[in-house]
């Protein structure tokens, strides 16, 4: 028996609510506190059909409604559907060995969100002495050059390079045994001038194209080179809680969250006080109410977790909610990540 999207919606209020109150649950709660948006006589009407259906009971007369067992099982057997989705979706990105680091973790946010009902915000990765991994050039048209950089972590940035002159395929094919043959596995600091010298010399008339091409393996290598990056998900969840909806509360925390600049200071605050509390680099940090650093989330909390993976791969990972967030599964959810992504992180290259 299959339900439709607003009865599933009722069905999951009443069930969590009563989780919360163990009280029967009325219409006008489920209107009150839920996204539906519906009247308290739809939802009356949508609730006599799930009745009907066997998924909820009303215990006595006058009262609101509680789950049955068939309600519960119907509501479990959707949250292991979920559940089942979001490790396949990750399963994807292992099996795939997906390049670009971003897509995951803007993932990993995304399902955090949902998983927590809470915000929630990843760091780009910044890198500890970077090496180079890989240098792929190939043409475009016949005066642009295609250059993919992949340093550790399997990150991936592309660049282009103007020709002065046609070059061969042949041509292309050298320079990119020179560069690897030369380049891989080095560091940012260990590309010194005698190296670049030795690389234009041995490239002959397309010495200025491996001097370009240096130029955009040094911006992939240098981890201070650009902004941090934040990816961010859930800032509608904020809605959930009737203390952060005010006007001026909403407002503040949407815009802390589209323009990040803030986002950035609280994280650096947090390695900041890990560093000078001297905790490991997986240690877990709680600001609440009017110990955080933004005053513009001075009616939240904050949890953050800092992620270290091979290679020298590091970022920060944070949760943010109401006061009354439930801290104890935050903190689980947190641990619990940090773990997953040494072994998402892991597996592709044992594969290899």
């Amino acid at each position: 028996m299959e339900l439709d999207e607003r009865k599933l919606k009722i069905l999951k209020a009443i069930i969590q609510t009563y989780q919360d109150t163990g009280e029967p649950v009325g219409s006008r709660t489920i209107s009150k506190y839920s996204d539906l948006k519906l009247s308290s006589a739809t939802i009356r009407n949508e609730m006599a059909d799930l009745e009907e259906m066997g998924f909820i009971i009303q215990p006595h007369t006058s009262a609101g409604r509680i789950p049955t067992d068939l309600g519960y099982r119907y509501y479990v057997n959707q949250l292991i559907e979920e559940k089942d989705q979001q490790v396949s979706e990750m399963k994807d990105f292992i099996i795939q060995k997906v390049d670009r680091l971003e897509l995951l973790l803007k993932q990993m946010a995304r399902i955090l969100a949902n998983n927590t009902n809470y915000a929630t915000m990843i760091t780009g990765p910044s890198y500890s002495n970077t090496k180079l991994k890989f240098i792929q050039l190939s043409a475009m048209d016949s005066d642009k050059l295609l250059v993919v950089v992949v340093v550790d972590g399997n990150l991936v940035k592309n660049s282009m390079v103007s020709l002065r002159r046609k070059i061969s395929n042949q041509d292309i094919l050298s320079l990119n045994l020179l560069l690897n043959s030369k380049l891989n596995g080095l560091s940012l600091n260990e590309i010194n001038l005698g190296i670049i010298r030795e690389l234009e010399t041995q490239a002959g008339d397309y010495g200025d194209i491996v001097k370009e091409v240096v130029d955009a393996v040094a911006d992939a290598l240098n981890a201070d080179g650009g902004d941090m990056q934040i990816y961010t998900s859930g800032a509608t969840n904020f809605f959930r809680y009737p203390e952060l909806t005010t006007s001026q509360t909403a407002s503040d925390l949407i815009h802390t969250f589209e323009e990040k600049t803030d986002l950035e200071n609280l994280v650096k605050q947090a390695i900041q006080d890990s560093q000078n509390a001297g905790e490991g680099s997986d240690s877990l940090r709680v600001y609440i109410g009017e110990e955080m650093p933004l005053h513009t989330m001075r009616d939240c909390s904050v949890v953050t977790a800092n992620y270290e993976l091979k290679d020298g791969v590091k970022g920060t990972i944070g949760i943010i909610g109401p006061k009354r967030m439930n801290y104890q599964k935050v903190m689980d959810t947190l641990r619990n990540l940090t773990a997953q992504l040494d072994i998402i992180f892991d597996e592709p290259d044992r594969k290899d």
